[in-house]
């Protein structure tokens, strides 16, 4: 009877150990996702570009604020084209950086979205297998914000090892960005009000889209791609139903009475996109959101002459917004929805 309890124990055990089952917590990280032409650099908690902007100009601040709350931060590498990232001149430069990874796993910042979520789903899986991490919580600026809804995608479909906690986007254009839209032809600079950055942005920014419209993220970036019955965010329904997702716009330029297919916008995206408040619930279910008085990016705060920290990405009022994001995803479920939307 002795010899049969120790055997039953040893099973017990057995079970318990290490060589029988994994118990280990999960280890988490945070993935920030860069967005439309952005070329941003791999980096690790402990491993960043020795020069210039650390983690690329739309993640510097994001994740040295994050590091100091003790999360564990990766930025995912990004390329205007394809290929592998490498050293950076001119506006947002840096160097020296971690190894570049393969092209398969850096998103083609100006091609399709889809592909994008492709290359950053084998990206999330690379970190399960090299970094042991089994939870992410992603962080989207711009664009991002779509690259990693795509990757959630994929990320479901293939049966990830891998579980995504919470989505953070940033001035994203979920129903698309006006400038695009002008594009189109759907909005037209009279919907400008007369005011002088919007056109400005219309005859600048809206035609670097236009130069590249034929084809990949700029064409996708359009209303009438991402929205109606056949549109990409329709078939995205079910995605996010257990990923909470928080929403944080910017509406530093408006014109009182201005159409809301313009007004108020981050310079950029008009809020109404970037609150998605024409996504439906099938789609979109588990939502809150956060205005504050921004510009999209650094780059169209310089443009406008305005401080670095009236950015999205550099205002400390976004940073601690996306801090209490993840925070809190574990019970975002459970509480109030549409919050601040």
């Amino acid at each position: 009877m002795r010899r049969i309890l120790a055997l039953a124990a040893a099973v017990l055990l057995a079970g318990c150990s290490p060589s029988g089952g994994d118990t280990r917590p999960p280890a988490r990280a945070v993935v920030l996702v860069s967005g439309l032409a952005s070329t941003a650099p791999y980096t690790a908690p402990d491993a960043a570009c020795a020069i210039g902007l650390p983690a690329g100009t739309d993640h510097t601040s994001l994740r040295e604020h994050l590091l100091g709350k003790g999360y564990s931060v990766f930025t995912a590498p990004a390329m205007v084209g394809s290929g592998q990232v490498h050293d950076t001149t001119g506006y947002g430069a840096f160097a020296s950086c971690p190894a570049p990874l393969p092209a398969s796993m850096t998103l083609d910042s100006t091609g399709s979205i889809d592909l994008a979520g492709e290359h950053l789903a084998r990206f999330i899986d690379w970190l399960h297998t090299e970094k042991q991490i089994d939870e992410v919580d992603l962080v989207g600026h711009s664009m991002g914000g779509l690259f990693a809804r795509a990757a959630i995608r994929t990320l479901k479909a293939g049966q990830s090892a891998v579980t995504v906690r919470s989505l953070t986007t940033i001035g994203t254009p979920w129903q698309g960005s006006y400038l695009a839209n002008f594009v189109e032809g759907t909005v037209t600079s009279g919907d400008c009000a007369g005011d002088q950055f919007c056109e400005s942005q219309m005859n600048g920014y809206a035609r670097d889209i236009a130069a590249v419209h034929v084809s990949g993220s700029a064409r996708e970036l359009g209303q009438s791609y991402l929205m109606g019955p056949k549109g990409w965010n329709t078939f995205q329904a079910g995605v996010l139903d257990t990923v909470p997702v928080t929403l944080i716009g910017g509406d530093r330029f408006d014109r009182a009475g201005g159409p809301p297919a313009v007004w108020p916008n981050d310079g950029v995206v008009e809020l109404r996109s970037a609150l998605g408040r024409d996504i439906d619930a099938a789609v979109l279910p588990h939502r809150r959101c956060r205005v504050v008085d921004d510009t999209h990016s650094d780059y169209v705060s310089m443009i406008a002459q305005l401080p670095r920290d009236t950015a999205l990405t550099w205002d400390p009022r976004v940073l601690d917004t996306v801090t209490e994001a993840i925070a809190g995803a574990a019970t975002a479920l459970d509480g109030p929805d549409r919050q601040g939307c």
